[in-house]
């Protein structure tokens, strides 16, 4: 579009002392293209944001975390290499809402890249708290589901992991063993 508004590519016509764009009937057709083209994308911004605004009215916790995950081991295998170097730790959009944990790319996504039933979470609690290399500390959670999966969950505010630990230990029923984080 801006395309089409440059000064250099507009026939311009001087009128009774007006000045007027002159338009080809190819030029008009592809601002009405392009401004339909807007107007959808529009709608869809639109569609989005009433989306997120839904699930915010309706979450009772959101927020970014940091997580990876890995699964348990099973019964007799040995237990899981030491990989706290490995550094898999991907941002999450995560959303506590109605019966389930969903995990979005970023806020603004439309669908769940994954999802938890809160009735599938056998376990969760802290996990030691770290100093990164610039010197920020980070703050560790976890979630077990009954399918061995687990979420390691993390954030630079011991306030938001002490949310979250609190409320899905409320909300699915379990045991408060450890919600103060270790420091």
């Amino acid at each position: 579009m801006l395309n089409l508004f440059n000064l250099k590519r507009l026939s311009w016509k001087d009128t009774n002392g007006q000045q007027k764009v002159v338009l080809s009937a190819t030029e008009v057709e592809s601002l009405r293209s392009e401004l339909a083209d807007l107007e959808e994308r529009e709608a869809h911004l639109k569609a989005r944001l009433e989306h997120i605004d839904e699930i915010l009215r309706c979450a009772r916790l959101s927020g970014y975390l940091q997580m990876r995950t890995r699964w348990e081991p099973l019964p007799g295998e040995p237990p899981a290499l030491d990989d706290s170097d490995v550094d898999d730790w991907r941002p999450f959009f995560v959303v506590l809402q109605g019966p389930s944990i969903f995990l979005y790319s970023t806020s603004t996504d439309i669908s769940p890249q994954d999802s938890t039933i809160l009735s599938d979470v056998v376990e969760v609690g802290c996990m030691p708290c770290h100093t990164q290399e610039d010197g920020e500390i980070r703050y560790y959670f976890y979630i077990v589901t009954r399918r061995g999966l687990r979420y390691e969950c993390s954030s630079a505010s011991k306030f938001q992991v002490d949310a979250w630990v609190t409320t899905l230990q409320d909300e699915c029923k379990l045991g408060s063993d450890s919600i103060t984080l270790e420091s």
